[in-house]
């Protein structure tokens, strides 16, 4: 942007970015180049932003992955695709997914699971439905973005104990 004073424009711009929610240095970057600030105005922006510690894309990547992980029931492969698409660099991603743990995140699959097959109107005693309810649970487990391995067992599981209820013999009550 081709104004008197392209630095505090900018500057603000980015503080307005970063007013709504923590964003990734190359956010602000893309979404300040898309305003048409010139490069080296970016870059002073990023590294002023860095220096007051506005900006840490170690600490966004954290809290990112750890709050879509705990209240948006997200699972590794998803907060993978999500952190890539906002810039985080490779080693920084698999850092903060390094947090999370893998006996939550299973925790966090076999309550949604749980949840949708108690949703669900299928009898389990039916060898048709039982496969329609494993297509079901593995299909919203894997949009979530858990891995393979913790659907398959999650799913295997969760059919066992036929959901919250505790017994396979009996169908799931419609909600």
């Amino acid at each position: 942007m081709s104004d008197d004073k392209p630095g505090p424009s900018a500057w603000d711009a980015a503080l307005r970015l970063l007013g709504v929610r923590a964003r990734s240095r190359a956010e602000i970057a893309e979404r300040l180049a898309r305003r048409d600030f010139d490069q080296p105005t970016i870059d002073d922006v990023l590294a002023r932003l860095e220096e007051s510690g506005l900006i840490d894309d170690d600490e966004f990547a954290r809290e990112w992955a750890g709050s879509r992980s705990r209240y948006s029931g997200r699972g590794r492969l998803a907060l993978r695709r999500e952190l890539r698409t906002k810039g985080v660099a490779a080693h920084t991603i698999e850092a903060a997914l390094a947090e999370i743990e893998p006996d939550d995140e299973r925790a966090q699959a076999a309550e949604l699971a749980a949840k949708k097959l108690a949703s669900s109107s299928l009898d389990l005693t039916d060898p048709g439905d039982r496969a329609k309810a494993y297509r079901r649970l593995a299909g919203v487990l894997g949009r979530r973005g858990f891995p393979p391995d913790v659907i398959s067992s999650v799913v295997a599981e969760t059919l066992r104990s036929g959901g919250p209820g505790g017994s396979d013999a009996r169908p799931s009550p419609r909600r």
